[in-house]
């Protein structure tokens, strides 16, 4: 299994390609980011890592051994025990339990590392992929949102049980 990674500085090219590689794909599931993202990708690549220092996120790529990044396992809004999960993964890596593994290993560091003790987290319901990973990775639907106007469930996994 690739290396999952905390987000540092020297992922920036690799990710870059990542989120290009991977763009339509992600835009049938997510809003798009925009043609602004990509101009614009290396001021946001170090704003993120900004933010991570504070200690409010906790950003995780997951790598392989030839530094191609495969995924991303995000947590943010760290505040009071609890953060919100965001993921995405390859097109390449989907039905590999890549997704999964990734999930289960950002909520091991959430618990045991960042001393988180509960993550939520939201998928579309056209999104049945990500709403089995939640599912399979212990979160617990907690009610219907929307998510940019498509209905979605919110789902909660409390990390002591």
């Amino acid at each position: 299994m690739p290396a999952l990674e905390r987000l540092d500085v020297h992922h920036a090219p690799a990710l870059l390609r990542f989120e290009r590689d991977n763009r339509a794909f992600f835009a049938r599931s997510v809003p798009d980011r925009g043609d602004d993202y990509f101009a614009e990708f290396d001021t946001r690549h170090a704003a993120l890592l900004e933010e991570q220092a504070t200690g409010r996120c906790h950003f995780h790529v997951l790598v392989e051994d030839d530094g191609s990044v495969l995924g991303r396992f995000n947590l943010v809004d760290v505040a009071d025990g609890r953060a919100e999960l965001g993921y995405r993964v390859a097109e390449r890596a989907t039905g590999r339990g890549v997704a999964r593994e990734g999930v289960r290993r950002v909520c091991e560091l959430a618990r045991d590392a960042y001393g988180l003790r509960e993550l939520v987290a939201s998928a579309a319901l056209a999104n049945p992929a990500s709403l089995a990973v939640l599912r399979r990775t212990g979160f617990v639907p907690v009610g219907e949102v929307l998510l940019d106007g498509q209905p979605g469930l919110r789902h909660v996994h409390d990390l002591a049980a």
